[in-house]
């Protein structure tokens, strides 16, 4: 691990955002999926949640820019069940709806939890989570087209979060739990001993200020790594 490479994990990390997420509902293609999470690491969302068509979804590799590993996703197995586990743990949940008791986007207060519903691009986000949602925004627009990109209306709604949360000095240190923040430090420097180390049930070593795994020194593939 360089020293150069551990540091711009740990700033990267440093500004993940617990209390932003995004919520995609039956999003059912790959390219959309994977342009989500890559919209959602640039602004520093630290988890996604994900209600997947039936038939399933894989990430595109290319427009995903290899983000994946860096977001967790949670699945749920259907809309208002995601949406009341969100509730549940202190969320707001707005979702982007074009009916006309919806709100302009920037009228909303992201400094707060929030969790972003998107839908399907051609059918929106269900009825059945709609009822369930705290506050449903449009995104302004005056051409023929009814709606943008399910992308692109993530962007644009994830980027005025952005906007309002760099204002309020949110990025400025870590917000993350400081156990959290230990263990996703070592799984971005150390993926592959991270996995072995869980997988024999034993816990991470401390890392010192450049990286350094402290105590024993630990390589994939070590067998002690086996318990």
């Amino acid at each position: 691990m360089l020293p150069e490479r551990f540091q711009r994990l740990r700033s990267v990390l440093d500004r993940r955002q617990p209390d932003l997420t995004v919520l995609m509902e039956r999003v059912n293609k790959a390219h959309n999926l994977s342009a989500i999470l890559r919209n959602c690491d640039a602004v520093g969302v630290l988890d996604v949640h994900a209600v997947y068509p039936k038939r399933g979804l894989k990430l595109h590799r290319d427009t995903s820019a290899g983000t994946a590993k860096w977001i967790g996703t949670h699945q749920h197995p259907d809309g208002p069940t995601a949406v009341r586990f969100l509730q549940e743990a202190g969320f707001q949940v707005v979702a982007a709806d074009p009916g006309r008791s919806s709100i302009d986007f920037r009228e909303v207060d992201y400094t707060g939890p929030t969790a972003l519903l998107m839908g399907a691009e051609r059918f929106g986000v269900t009825p059945e989570s709609l009822a369930l949602v705290d506050v449903t925004v449009r995104i302004p627009m005056v051409g023929m087209a009814r709606s943008l990109n399910v992308s692109v209306a993530t962007s644009l709604l994830l980027y005025e979060a952005f906007r309002q949360r760099d204002a309020a000095g949110l990025y400025l240190t870590s917000r993350l739990d400081p156990e959290r923040r230990r263990g996703l430090l070592f799984e971005w420097a150390y993926p592959e001993i991270a996995r072995q180390l869980a997988e024999a049930g034993r816990p991470y070593p401390p890392l010192d200020e450049q990286g350094v795994i402290l105590g024993a020194p630990l390589e994939a593939g070590d067998p002690t790594l086996s318990g």
